[in-house]
């Protein structure tokens, strides 16, 4: 499985949601530590006066905004993305007609030490899925390191290649485009490329984006 412990986009359009209120979290977070707005200011970079309006609802921040955010206040940016969704109950409509598109070579870029990942449906937060796109690094299970752990499910599809599905309960299977697995995120788990040709695989995990904050490797360079 697959993300990254603090991450680096270069996405245009600001990051919203009528599921979040990041402002709130962010308010949260400054009562929480006794933070003045000067204070994340001074570390954030950020004018006070941004910081204000974000808190008070009336802008919102472009995905390298919250990363600052995220940064200077030593937070994983997905705690900017876990506000609670709102409780359904008698009633209240189970319908969201949330629905978002993603084009060819859009959404946030990540790169890892074993990971390249692309992050489609960014602008919708508190997602019930999470899909990925990865491009693997790793070519060897020695290279890869300690095996990825996450809450949650987790379904994999190879678009391109060749790689090794590595997990704690079973041996290591060779998969092929076309191939996919379906398994339990909490396993131990870890896919290495095959072959010198390029490895993509769509990862899709059922984790929520608080979840997956155990789970982050370290970044090792901002995508171009």
């Amino acid at each position: 499985m697959s993300t990254a412990n603090r991450s680096a986009a270069r996405p245009t359009a600001a990051v919203s949601s009528a599921d979040i209120d990041p402002g709130e979290v962010l308010r949260g977070i400054r009562t929480e530590r006794g933070l003045t707005l000067a204070e994340v200011s001074k570390r954030t970079g950020m004018p006070i006066s941004t910081l204000s309006k974000v808190e008070t609802g009336k802008i919102s921040l472009s995905y390298e905004k919250l990363m600052r955010l995220s940064r200077g206040l030593d937070i994983d940016i997905t705690r900017l993305f876990a506000a609670p969704k709102p409780a359904s109950g008698p009633g209240r409509s189970l319908t969201t007609g949330r629905r978002t598109i993603t084009r060819s070579g859009d959404g946030p870029r990540i790169r890892t030490a074993t990971y390249d990942y692309v992050y489609p449906s960014a602008d919708l937060l508190n997602k019930s899925l999470n899909p990925m796109i990865i491009d693997v690094r790793v070519r060897s299970i020695a290279e890869f390191g300690d095996l990825m752990r996450h809450p949650g499910e987790e379904y994999a599809l190879v678009l391109e290649g060749q790689c090794e599905f590595h997990c704690d309960l079973y041996a290591p299977s060779l998969m092929s485009a076309g191939d996919s697995v379906y398994f339990d995120g909490s396993m131990g788990h870890a896919y290495v490329a095959v072959g010198e040709g390029p490895c993509r695989i769509l990862s899709i995990c059922s984790a929520t984006d608080a979840d997956l904050k155990s789970a982050l490797h370290p970044l090792s360079k901002d995508l171009e």
